[in-house]
């Protein structure tokens, strides 16, 4: 894939897949985290809708064209332990995921360890950062502190898995130009943001990507109309990723504030 090439990957994000009603088995606990993870029935109901859709899933994106329905990219987000379950269920469709790791938490409980992660990669699953600290608001630290972020969150994964790691993704939704130059410079190569759109961006020889984001209360038929060839349902999320965007603006850290009072810690 080069920059410059109208290339457009559909990446879906999801985060944790758990026994149903243990959510807080895996990954960040929490009722506000627990809104983006699946039960294991419901993940493996998605991935068969997904192959019914006729959908290519890539595991690189190297190859990646321009083309009249656009490659479906499975990303999971945060380095819960129950990707260990998804990574199953994703091997007998014969596809991989993207799996990005919050690197602080590495071997903590309900969270990947080490020799997951480097068993994970021996089994062709792609491994990238997603912050070290996982903080609440990236795009709202300084230019040093966001470095700081990646550049040692890749080394805490290079460390583990004896190889370079050039992929990522922005925790939070919280994603800014200031986000994805930093991610560059500390030697990214790929970004995934959560802002739903297929369209990849470059920025200073990052190819920046955008996905549509999964959660516990979509169905299988939801993730087939996003990988569908009919455009409603992403748009549909754009629209809605949008607003709340604009309300993540004005409310700044309030807005955090407002949303754990709703949902609890």
């Amino acid at each position: 894939m080069r920059g410059g090439a109208d290339v457009h990957i559909i990446a879906l994000e999801y985060h944790d897949i758990v026994r149903d009603g243990a959510w807080d088995a895996s990954g960040f606990p929490g009722n506000a985290a627990a809104t983006y993870k699946l039960s294991v029935a419901n993940f493996e109901a998605h991935l068969s809708a997904l192959r019914r859709s006729q959908c290519t899933v890539l595991a690189s994106i190297d190859d990646a064209a321009p083309s009249a329905r656009p490659p479906v990219v499975l990303t999971f987000d945060d380095g819960g332990s129950g990707y260990l379950a998804a990574a199953d269920l994703l091997e007998t469709q014969g596809w991989r995921g993207w799996v990005f790791m919050t690197t602080g938490s590495i071997g903590k409980p309900g969270f990947l360890s080490a020799g997951d992660l480097r068993s994970l990669q021996n089994r062709g699953h792609v491994i990238g950062t997603h912050s070290r600290s996982h903080p609440a608001r990236l795009s709202a630290l300084s230019a040093s502190a966001i470095r700081e972020e990646w550049r040692t969150s890749l080394g805490d994964l290079q460390d583990v898995l004896g190889s370079a790691v050039r992929v990522g993704s922005v925790p939070g939704g919280y994603h800014s130009r200031r986000v994805s130059d930093e991610a560059a410079a500390a030697g990214l190569t790929t970004l995934f943001t959560s802002e739903p759109q297929s369209a990849v961006s470059w920025i200073n020889g990052c190819a920046v990507i955008g996905r549509y984001t999964l959660r516990q209360s979509h169905r299988a038929g939801y993730a087939a109309r996003l990988v569908g060839s009919a455009p409603t349902a992403r748009l549909t999320q754009w629209g809605q990723w949008n607003a709340k965007k604009i309300a993540k603006a004005i409310g700044g850290s309030a807005y955090l504030r407002v949303r754990e009072r709703i949902l609890g810690r």
